[in-house]
């Protein structure tokens, strides 16, 4: 059975993972993260892709970004993928695949969940104990959202912006969102729609997304339908 397209929209935020073939490393250092962020950010500029935010962590990537035409992050992705992957194993004397397959990639309502994405991306290194702040590791977006960093990869998506009317304003805003508690289902949600490729956000998103690709868009109910008992029955 042929593999459905994408779930992509004309500016419409997408949120994206990719991982390392069998969990491996696809960072081994600090260079190999400067040389992804350049390969990247090349890509994105020709395909006029923003990136609204990302984390780089040993062995996946977490971005959220957005196009003004359908098709534009796939294309980007791809360009720096396999350019990534080339220089990867010429560097560390390694072949083959590094990815493990195609990446995985939800939309986003901007209006409810941009910020809980970019929130959920940037506290990935806490959630991994890597560290015990965002701010304290060093390749991720918060910097920038803290007005720590002016990062030319990232452009600020307009929620984000609403914050504040300054950048200091906005920061202070974002801090106080990344140290506020999170609901126990935000996390296991997000992963949930990233994991089945789905749109993320309010019904009246979902039925928007769904009218616009001819396709459902929420999460599948896990496991097989339940059974129907028989009249008088009771289950086992």
């Amino acid at each position: 059975m042929p593999r459905l397209p994408r779930l992509e929209l004309p500016g419409i935020p997408l949120h994206v993972t990719q991982r390392g073939v069998n969990r491996c490393a696809i960072f081994l250092d600090d260079d190999d993260r400067h040389h992804y962020r350049r390969v990247l950010r090349e890509a994105a500029r020709r395909h006029a892709v923003a990136i609204h935010a990302f984390v780089l962590m040993d062995n996946h990537v977490h971005l959220l970004l957005s196009a003004n035409r359908s098709g534009d992050i796939s294309q980007t992705l791809r360009r720096a993928g396999q350019t990534y992957v080339q220089s990867f194993n010429q560097r560390h004397g390694r072949v083959g695949t590094l990815w493990q397959g195609r990446f995985k990639s939800c939309l986003v309502d901007s209006d409810a969940y941009v910020l809980r994405v970019i929130r959920y991306i940037e506290l990935n290194p806490v959630r991994a104990a890597m560290v015990e702040r965002p701010e304290d590791f060093r390749w991720s977006s918060v910097h920038t959202h803290l007005d720590r960093a002016r990062d030319p990869l990232i452009v600020p998506h307009p929620v984000y912006q609403a914050l504040g009317s300054d950048p200091a304003s906005r920061a202070v805003a974002y801090h106080a969102w990344l140290d506020a508690p999170i609901d126990a289902g935000e996390v296991a949600r997000i992963r949930a729609y990233l994991t089945q490729e789905k749109a993320l956000g309010e019904p009246r998103f979902q039925a928007m997304v769904e009218k616009a690709l001819n396709r459902p868009v929420a999460l599948r109910p896990r496991g097989r339908p339940r059974a129907e008992l028989p009249a008088g029955g009771a289950g086992g």
